[in-house]
């Protein structure tokens, strides 16, 4: 439990010192804006092929990755069906709010707390993987074909997790870790020193985005958020430990890691994709910062209950 605490007081230091060089103006929005670009595009690619290169792929393709998609699945399916049964919404203001209830923020604060509380940053792989190759694909196929009126295509579905760096830097590293091949020491080198940017530069670039970022208003349901806020935060871990205790038999370790990962927040990609189709946007927005708040305490008693 000690090192659960000592985890969490870095990430929240970071994470504060990130809001003091904001409240001073020594960052402004711009440097959040870079920070986050630095790490999407460079730092966390090479983290993961970093990562991932050296990982156990028995570990990144296994009962865990289940454990995780049987709790994602538990609150789409709830969500759907009060979209539908309740609120009655159309196509892509559904996939925003199904989105906003299941996609986790893996890579702003999977990767810190996969490193720092859980003591392995592959531990968050599974996770990544399934959302960056699985949901944001059908997410957005799913957007684009409600806002454009355009068909399904097979093309663009399948190519568009290969345009996420993420993901590309993800199948690296699970190639390299399949294959069991060894980057030069001229190309891992130099990975290893840009991939650890990754983690701090999120964490930055979060408390920066705390103390300047927009504030929840109005314009949605609090009853839709409230609900929301509980599948993220106690349906989905709640689920992701059933299923991995009682169906799947996880160890303790990864039974613990599972949970955790379950109860992030909803990740901050949601608020762009609904930003750039144009629905759902004060939902996605109230339900990324609600959910922040409240995953700390949320985080706190998985831990406190499971390490």
């Amino acid at each position: 439990m000690q090192g659960v605490v000592e985890g969490f007081a870095t990430i929240g230091v970071v994470i504060g010192l990130g809001m003091l060089l904001a409240q001073l103006g020594v960052l402004d929005v711009a440097a959040q804006r870079m920070l986050t670009r630095l790490s999407f595009f460079v730092a966390s690619p090479a983290l993961m092929v970093t990562v991932l290169g050296r990982a156990d792929v028995a570990r990144v393709l296994s009962r865990s990755l289940v454990a995780t998609a049987s709790a994602v699945l538990v609150c789409a399916v709830l969500y759907l069906l009060a979209a539908r049964l309740v609120w009655h919404k159309p196509v892509a203001d559904t996939v925003i709010g199904t989105m906003s209830a299941v996609y986790v923020n893996a890579g702003n604060l999977g990767l810190p707390i996969a490193a720092y509380v859980l003591g392995d940053a592959a531990l968050v792989a599974p996770t990544l993987l399934m959302q960056l190759l699985v949901l944001q694909p059908v997410a957005l196929a799913a957007l684009d074909h409600a806002v454009s009126g355009r068909g399904f295509s097979v093309g663009r579905a399948l190519s568009r997790p290969f345009t996420n760096p993420l993901t590309v830097g993800s199948l690296v590293g699970l190639l390299l870790a399949v294959t069991g091949a060894h980057l030069p020491r001229a190309v891992e080198d130099p990975l290893v020193l840009i991939g650890g940017m990754a983690v701090p530069s999120m964490l930055l670039a979060y408390g920066i985005s705390l103390r300047l970022g927009p504030r929840p208003g109005h314009g949605t349901s609090t009853a839709e958020i409230g609900y929301i806020t509980g599948l993220k935060l106690v349906v989905q871990p709640v689920a992701a430990y059933v299923a991995g205790r009682a169906f799947l038999h996880l160890d303790d370790r990864a039974l613990f890691a599972v949970t955790v990962l379950a109860a992030l927040p909803t990740a901050q990609n949601i608020f762009v994709h609904a930003t750039r189709y144009g629905r759902a946007e004060v939902l996605a927005r109230d339900s990324i910062f609600v959910t922040t708040l409240l995953s700390v305490p949320a985080i706190a008693a998985v831990a406190a209950l499971l390490a």
